[in-house]
């Protein structure tokens, strides 16, 4: 099935636009209907009328080809070689139209045409085709075809497209078996692969080895040098890399084997804070997701800290913005590009106040406020909205719920909660909101609820076996997590988590330190829980809980001790090396840039 794409028309004015695609229209129902036509394009027998001025308009070819016989009365026919009818077909009617339908069967042979008649238009859109139906088959063939033609836009997106998804394209990507070693190597070696463990790294070049082990086994140790295999865990590295067969009957891998036992050595009596921590088999990768700590009370007042937490190092790094503002008990999400803060209080007032950070620019902007001012209000993203539920604007506590439109930057009312609610937290699990806990001026509650959109409806659900105020909630592996909070008396270690197939809640082990008012987040399948207050004081600890080991494990404090803060993690960013931990420079071929052999097969789309 088709895309029709249409080409921009650059800075001309709506009217300009208007009259061109008048004129467009006359001249195609013209050259439908061969009127006026002063050109006949020949191609294997097959003919199509023109206009030499319309052809020269969009295409260097065209008007080279014509201009030796431009002031000829009659018609010519020119017979062009090297292409189809079809494709030609393609080209002449986006002459007319500046629109060309797109497919899967034809974007590369249209691909080609264009580039053969430096049809850039075309180029263009073919491009921002395949850029678009990227996946973990094509991307390695879709790169490949950018070497040959001019893309670069593609070429950069299909690059980070094989490191953001390298696990996955190593599993399913038929091609990826077809990589040469240097292809392979420039790859492996780059700060940006997205590989929680090195271990993947690992089992991805003995699978591309074991593909053809009599041409490939000799490059064991070129390719195990650019795996950071100091940050393996002990027992995989001994008993699954050291012993390898390939491994193992390499006399070029001994000595990369006691480099990474020594660096190994240094790590753990040093940890990852020892200078040679940045050498080649123990330098952290950079992650490919970032959990933003946004704002918080800070001793006596709100302050406009920020900070990111850098998974792969284990690293907090301050990357607070001037034009920031205080804020505390707010709410942040992060939706198509933007990191937006709803609400808060910022020492003077209850805000209704929104603003957005953008990561790239690194700059703040205002956006329409809510209808109600709501200081410890709870957010969540659904379908492209965001929803700002409960809250206290001063005066009451709110069961009044709000959702927020980006295209329209508007804000409008929804069906409100069964129960006024501050201090709550809510998630989105399954198209469906939840919201937990609070408090509603009286009552710390144990009560929960769930929005569905469809009928823009609240139920209750089952409620929490505790009740929990300043709690924080989030989606984790298919069910919702209630952690922390204050319970009237206590502020609590404990964890429950939400079954929505049978409507019951079962305990989670507790975390290492009671908290209420924290951050939590889900990065890379762990729940990580950040700052907050302990009862006594406001607490940097951060600890996170991994389901399958069914535990927790403390991580680096934070920078800034932060209570009523918020967080959100925001994936894929092109700057990402402005928000994590400092990687040695000096490492070979520190570009982005990649180079593929040539490849016979066609292109999987």
């Amino acid at each position: 099935m088709g895309n029709r794409l249409s080409s921009t028309w650059g800075n001309s004015s709506h009217m300009d636009r208007k009259m061109s695609a008048t004129a467009c229209a006359i001249f195609n129902e013209l050259c439908l209907e061969g009127k006026l036509s002063d050109v006949i394009i020949s191609v294997d027998g097959i003919e199509f009328n023109a206009h030499k001025s319309i052809l020269c308009s969009c295409s260097p070819y065209f008007r080279a080809l014509f201009a030796s016989s431009w002031n000829r009365a009659e018609k010519t026919v020119y017979k062009i070689p090297g292409i189809s009818p079809e494709m030609m077909r393609l080209i002449i009617e986006y002459a007319y139209t500046q629109t060309v339908d797109i497919t899967t069967e034809n974007v590369e042979n249209l691909l080609i045409a264009a580039d053969q008649f430096n049809v850039m238009g075309i180029v263009r859109l073919c491009c921002e085709f395949l850029e678009s139906q990227l996946c973990f088959e094509n991307c390695i063939g879709i790169y490949r075809l950018t070497e040959y033609y001019y893309c670069p836009e593609l070429q950069e997106a299909a690059f980070l497209f094989i490191l953001q998804h390298f696990e996955a394209v190593a599993k399913v990507s038929e091609e990826f078996l077809e990589l040469s070693v240097s292809d392979l190597k420039n790859i492996i070696e780059k700060d940006e692969l997205n590989a929680r463990e090195e271990d993947a790294v690992f089992k991805a070049i003995v699978k591309w080895i074991d593909h053809d082990p009599r041409n490939r086994r000799h490059h064991i140790a070129e390719l195990l040098s650019k795996v950071r295999l100091a940050l393996m865990q002990a027992e995989f590295f001994m008993n699954e890399v050291k012993t390898q067969e390939y491994v193992a009957e390499s006399q070029d891998c001994r000595g990369l084997i006691m480099d990474t036992l020594t660096e190994m050595d240094h790590l753990n009596r040093h940890g990852p804070s020892y200078p040679a921590s940045t050498s080649p088999l123990s330098r952290p990768r950079l992650p490919y997701t970032v959990l933003f700590a946004v704002g918080g009370w800070n001793g006596d007042v709100p302050t406009n800290a920020m900070e990111t937490y850098d998974v792969r190092a284990d690293k907090w790094m301050n990357v607070t913005s001037e034009q920031g503002s205080p804020i505390a008990s707010h709410g942040t999400v992060y939706l198509k590009g933007f990191i937006y803060v709803v609400g808060g209080f910022d020492g003077m007032q209850f805000l209704n106040s929104v603003k957005r950070f953008d990561p790239l620019r690194k700059t703040w902007h205002q956006v329409a406020p809510m209808h109600s001012r709501r200081c410890y209000v709870s957010v969540a993203i659904l379908d492209g909205f965001i929803y700002a539920m409960g809250g206290f604007d001063g005066h009451t506590r709110l069961n009044t719920a709000e959702r927020y439109e980006p295209e329209t930057n508007q804000w409008t009312l929804v069906t409100p909660m069964e129960e006024q609610r501050s201090d709550a937290s809510a998630t989105t699990l399954h198209e469906k909101v939840y919201i937990c806990g609070g408090f509603n001026g009286y009552t710390y509650l144990d009560t929960a609820e769930v929005y569905n959109a469809s009928t823009g409806q609240w139920s209750f659900i089952a409620p929490m076996s505790s009740s929990r105020s300043g709690l924080r909630v989030i989606a984790y592996r298919n069910e919702v997590y209630a952690v922390g909070g204050c319970d009237g008396v206590n502020r609590l270690r404990s964890v429950e988590a939400y079954n929505p197939v049978n409507d019951t809640w079962h305990a989670v082990p507790p975390m290492f330190n009671p908290r209420s008012n924290f951050g939590i987040e889900v990065v890379e399948d762990f729940l990580y829980v950040v700052g907050g207050f302990n009862g006594y004081r406001t607490i940097p600890t951060a600890e996170r809980y991994d389901e399958k080991a069914n535990e927790w494990h403390n991580i680096k404090d934070m920078n800034i001790f932060h209570s009523s803060l918020s967080c959100c993690v925001v994936p894929g960013l092109s700057n990402i090396r402005d928000y994590v931990a400092k990687r040695d420079s000096t490492v070979d071929n520190p570009s982005n840039e990649v180079r593929f052999t040539s490849s016979s097969s066609s292109l999987p789309v």
